[in-house]
């Protein structure tokens, strides 16, 4: 049945849903105008399919970056971040799931933390089953940036881009969506002025070095660790692309889901 739809990974940064410089702060207005403009082309495109997920924001970030947790944990008082990272994790998911279920969207909540297992971060196991006959439903999984207990570090943070790798292996995607509020990748970040438009694989290492991290904390890496991590998932997926653009103006998330390159398009 899947086979017959498109399958698109759409992620909501974290910089995107929450104030990312002011610690556990949810942008709830912002929240709800995305979860309409994804009601919105729900409604008039039944054959889509949708994978959404979403960042940690200035909350798991805040709480990570606290206790190291994304490199690994051993000791009873990183256990007990891990935890808090947990928590915090989970407080931003029920904001984003309160703002879908408000838009009249049929969501259902899928925390890393309580399935997933990683070795250095790569996910080796995880029950796929429950997303699929979700998927079937017709019903919107929602996946986000959470703690998982790791093989080789103890315990690490899983990205939600982390998370896509490990779905695309068994629900290969037409398109990854990256929203957040950076316009693209640019060539010259931070000054900003130099917006790539799209990256084959064969031209990153080109523009390589120009590519910065993030202006606000971030555990997981920033934009080149982004950049890096779609060009990967491009060369193991024929036919996937990839785009990076800015969600902060209404009507933006809309155009990508609807195809148009909006920001920066990564291809093969």
């Amino acid at each position: 049945m899947l086979m017959t739809h498109e399958l698109i990974f759409l992620k909501l940064g974290g910089s995107l849903i929450t104030d990312k410089d002011t610690p556990y702060t949810p942008r709830l207005d912002k929240l709800a105008d995305l979860a309409l403009e994804i009601k919105t082309v729900l409604d008039s495109t039944p054959d889509l399919l949708l994978i959404l997920g979403h960042g940690s924001g200035s909350f798991g970030h805040t709480a990570a970056k606290k206790h190291g947790t994304r490199d690994g944990v051993k000791t009873s008082a990183q256990w007990h971040g891990f935890a808090e990272v947990r928590f915090q994790a989970a407080e931003l998911n029920r904001y984003v799931m309160e703002a879908l279920i408000h838009a009249g969207i049929a969501a259902l909540p899928f925390s890393p933390s309580a399935a997933m297992v990683s070795n250095h971060r790569k996910v080796t196991s995880h029950n796929i089953e429950p997303i699929r006959k979700a998927l079937e439903a017709k019903l919107l999984p929602v996946v986000h940036g959470d703690v998982a207990f790791d093989e080789a570090l103890g315990g690490t943070i899983l990205s939600t881009e982390d998370v896509f790798a490990f779905l695309a292996e068994h629900f290969p995607p037409t398109r990854i969506l990256l929203a957040g509020i950076e316009a693209g990748v640019w060539e010259d970040f931070p000054a900003r002025t130099r917006l790539v438009k799209q990256i084959q694989l064969s031209d990153y290492e080109k523009m390589r070095a120009g590519i910065g991290g993030s202006a606000s904390t971030d555990v997981t890496g920033g934009m080149k660790a982004k950049v890096e991590e779609m060009l990967a998932l491009i060369q193991k997926n024929k036919g996937l692309t990839t785009q990076i653009f800015s969600a902060e103006e209404s009507g933006y998330l809309s155009r990508a889901l609807k195809g148009e390159n909006v920001g920066t398009l990564l291809m093969e």
